[in-house]
């Protein structure tokens, strides 16, 4: 039997951030490297993603850790094969969002300050995984 490759699907990727600058920056870098992406400032957007998103790319700093927690375990449950991509200098804050919950991805943790190029990375790594 042959095996037909199956396409990948495009990546879709949403950005939380409260920080404009954040935001922007990223979106720019991920349009520029060709992946599909829409940016908030809004934590409780996170949760309202489309089935298609790839990954959410959240920065939990600005936030509070009690409602970043709510928030990422309410994504988990909603969209398991959603990847959760943190950027922060503080994990331990949220630890009990990033826990193996048996259902869903486990989430990426990335030290703040992360570049561009190495989320993009982990999210290609996660759409290269689900493919195979």
């Amino acid at each position: 039997m042959v095996r037909v490759p199956q396409q990948a699907q495009p990546l879709q990727v949403t950005v939380v951030a409260e920080s404009r600058e954040t935001n922007d920056g990223l979106h720019a870098y991920l349009q520029g490297a060709g992946v599909s992406s829409r940016t908030t400032r809004a934590l409780a957007d996170m949760v309202e993603v489309s089935p298609a998103t790839t990954a959410v790319v959240l920065f939990p700093d600005e936030f509070d850790a009690k409602e970043v927690v709510n928030h990422i375990s309410s994504l988990r449950a909603q969209r398991p094969r959603t990847l959760v991509v943190v950027v922060t200098s503080g994990p331990q804050h949220i630890r009990a969002a990033l826990s193996p919950d048996g259902q869903s991805l486990l989430p990426i943790v990335l030290p703040k300050p992360a570049f561009g190029w190495s989320i993009l990375d982990a999210i290609r790594a996660h759409a290269h995984a689900e493919s195979s």
